[in-house]
């Protein structure tokens, strides 16, 4: 009766068999995860590292821009909290993580020029 459809036999797998299995499996798991942490896990920790090496070393007198577009002059520094001035007699005091950049000295005034 098998003129048409060949004859199936299971294949007997053995413990040596399993283990190559196992182990490249294992290893493409771990490659993925080494290519995340290349790709994405690595450098965003590089980022937050020089972003706070940045937020500590803030001193009156700098020129800064906050993460919602704000530039300001830092006249105050707290623990967690920094006072800008915005313009004349208008002091803002925003939280230090939430400082975007250090801008060049000189930037205000030459944007009100």
């Amino acid at each position: 009766m098998s003129f048409f459809i060949e004859d199936a036999f299971a294949e007997g797998a053995t413990a040596a068999g399993a283990a190559p299995n196992l182990i490249s499996q294992l290893l493409v798991f771990g490659g993925i995860f080494v290519i995340f942490y290349l790709l994405f896990i690595r450098p965003q920790n590089k980022k937050m590292k020089e972003h706070q090496a940045m937020v500590d070393s803030l001193k009156k007198g700098d020129e800064v821009v906050t993460n919602g577009g704000v530039l300001g002059k830092v006249v105050g520094l707290h623990d967690s909290f920094v006072t800008i001035e915005v313009s004349d007699e208008v002091k803002l005091n925003i939280q230090r993580a939430s400082i975007a950049t250090i801008q060049p000295k000189g930037t205000i005034k030459s944007i009100k020029n």
